[in-house]
């Protein structure tokens, strides 16, 4: 059964633009600012919530971050993890977004289990996508209540300029749920599990990773004025306090020079 109709979130946090000269430093800087973020939520008693993304940057990101001397500054077993979205194969397969996150980094720190939250595989769920996607938006709101507020939700952008597993003019883009199946996606796997627009923009902080050329016009879509959603899936995803793009320079290159600022 389909959820009721969720109340839109109100998307009131500013966009801001950070430029890092290569993927490398973009990887760096960005596992730099997830220790301070999670480390500032701990500080303040909360227990941070982390939602991850695969891809070259995105698995990049978390290689930095294990690499990191600031990254026993973090107390992992006080931190939820979660995932945008997730290719429908078996588990352990190197197609999942989890397998890659595992090998870059959880399996590397002293996480506790219980907080680590894949999505269901095909041989958890009867090899039912949409029983997955049920399942992870039951995980959710068994959480975080019926508006679920991750801290730092990573995505990655394609160069269709979806995001998660997104993509313009599909019918996941119109879905209220906190996640979804897609089926006949136009990037293999064709089917898929993700969370849905109305998810992402409840989280607290929403940071898009881009790197490398291919991506520049994506960019420059999800950060044209009016853009929609529908065709742009990257210009609906906004955070209720924060949305940082943060790219490297060759994905900034359909950008006006003066748009963003260097990362320090």
């Amino acid at each position: 059964r389909r959820d009721r109709q969720r109340e839109p979130v109100t998307m009131t946090g500013p966009v801001d633009i950070l430029r890092h000269a290569d993927a490398s430093s973009l990887a760096e800087a960005a596992a730099g600012r997830i220790v301070t973020t999670i480390v500032d939520r701990q500080m303040a008693g909360a227990i941070p919530s982390l939602c991850l993304t695969g891809g070259g940057i995105g698995t990049g990101v978390l290689t930095a971050l294990a690499q990191s001397s600031a990254r026993d500054s973090i107390d992992w077993s006080r931190i939820e993890i979660w995932w945008g979205d997730e290719r429908f194969v078996a588990t352990g397969s190197p197609d999942r977004n989890e397998t890659g996150a595992r090998t870059a980094l959880i399996d590397l720190v002293p996480v506790d289990p219980s907080r680590v939250h894949p999505f269901p595989s095909p041989a958890d769920c009867n090899n039912d996508p949409e029983e997955s996607a049920a399942r992870y938006a039951q995980s959710l709101q068994d959480w975080g209540g019926a508006h679920p507020c991750i801290d730092i939700m990573m995505l990655g952008i394609g160069p269709d300029a979806h995001v998660a597993s997104l993509f313009p003019e599909m019918p996941a883009l119109h879905d209220q749920r906190l996640a979804c199946a897609v089926h006949g996606s136009p990037k293999p796997p064709p089917t898929r599990v993700t969370l849905t627009l109305p998810a992402i923009q409840m989280s607290r902080e929403v940071w898009i990773l881009a790197s490398g050329a291919e991506k520049a016009r994506a960019v420059a879509l999800a950060l044209m004025p009016g853009a929609g959603a529908f065709q742009v899936p990257a210009a609906g995803a906004r955070g209720r306090e924060r949305t940082l793009f943060l790219i490297d320079e060759a994905a900034a290159e359909q950008l006006p020079d003066d748009l963003g600022r260097q990362s320090a």
